[in-house]
């Protein structure tokens, strides 16, 4: 039987690469089929299942650090909750949003669900109820958002998506140094945008942390992700023609002022002095 070859991560994942996919598949021919790749961001895991899908022969090794195989374990109760919140809102205006009674009853279906089966996918409930690519993490942060009836109307399945991968969950630098002299090793980068504050993500990427992940650049052969707004690509070629012989921040008295533009945003200002 012919396997699935998805095309999109069959979960809502903020930052997934279904965009770049049929390039992604296209520039693969240029490396080796029975190769190792090590998927060392593994997100939603579209990279490694497309690597796996290309190359059946190959290792791929998904770093799933972000437990995206929990959601899809959990694929089966998420349906059950959608079908009730589907029969809840049935009545109501598609894209419109949902207030009063009927906001009490999918917020209490959902509590229900979650006291009865212990996990509820919020990331994926997300998508069908906040405001385009708005996401919560749990029951508290969605009873205070505001809903709207957005209501997927077919049931969520990943068949086979994560058939043949090697899945791991740990730091990208510590795979990194255990596959590093692998012969034949391609590494797939797509660390999370720089400054990213998304509650999908565990951590807060600073400047610094994107600029260690290019230390796995030098001497391999890889896949690198980035936008335009990390202008990482600007910085290296500017370290490449003009290299600091010092931190120029070097003992800077540095000082931090908070400055709140509304309720629930805010930004640091910074003064480095010497």
């Amino acid at each position: 039987m012919k396997k699935k070859q998805y095309t999109t991560a069959p979960l809502p994942f903020m930052g997934q690469k279904r965009k770049f996919i049929k390039s992604f598949k296209e520039a693969l021919h240029k490396y080796p089929a029975d190769g190792v790749y090590v998927d060392l961001f593994g997100g939603s895991g579209l990279l490694a299942h497309t690597a796996k899908q290309h190359y059946p022969n190959a290792k791929v090794i998904y770093n799933d650090y972000d437990n995206y195989r929990e959601r899809i374990n959990a694929i089966p109760q998420t349906n059950v909750l959608l079908a009730k919140i589907r029969a809840l809102v049935n009545d109501w205006p598609k894209d419109k949003r949902i207030t009063g009674e009927v906001k009490e009853r999918v917020l209490k279906a959902i509590k229900q669900h979650e006291n009865e089966n212990g996990y509820v996918d919020y990331i994926t409930i997300s998508s069908s109820l906040l405001f385009s690519m708005k996401y919560v993490l749990n029951y508290t942060d969605l009873e205070k958002s505001t809903l709207y009836n957005c209501v997927r109307m077919s049931d969520y399945n990943a068949d086979g998506y994560l058939t043949g991968l090697d899945i791991v969950s740990l730091d990208y630098k510590a795979i990194f140094e255990q596959y590093k002299d692998t012969p034949n090793v391609v590494f797939l980068i797509d660390p999370p945008y720089l400054q990213t504050t998304s509650v999908t993500y565990k951590n807060y990427w600073s400047l610094s942390d994107y600029l260690d992940v290019l230390s796995v650049l030098e001497g391999q052969r890889y896949f690198y992700f980035t936008s335009n707004k990390s202008s990482i690509i600007e910085l290296c070629e500017w370290v490449g023609n003009r290299t600091l012989t010092s931190n120029p921040f070097a003992h800077a008295t540095k000082l931090e002022v908070n400055t709140s533009v509304n309720y629930n945003s805010s930004y640091t200002d910074i003064m480095l002095f010497k």
